[in-house]
């Protein structure tokens, strides 16, 4: 498997592995539930990633941090 550091992507890379993980095995955002569930838009979420920002993990533990209190 494929590093997806940042440092070892380019952007467009990022911008496939987003959408690659949002997939949900070809049905889309359908059934995901994410956004009425406080996730907002994925895409949204993982911009800073896609920008080469912030690392998947940082984001994630970001948004699990507000649910651990």
């Amino acid at each position: 498997m494929k590093s997806i550091l940042i440092k070892d992507t380019t952007k467009e890379e990022r911008e496939e592995i987003i959408r690659q993980s949002l997939d949900c095995g070809g049905g889309g955002c359908e059934n995901c539930s994410s956004c009425w569930l406080g996730g907002g838009s994925p895409w949204d979420m993982y911009q800073d990633y896609i920008d080469g920002k912030k690392e998947i993990r940082e984001i994630n533990m970001e948004y699990n941090a507000r649910f651990l209190r």
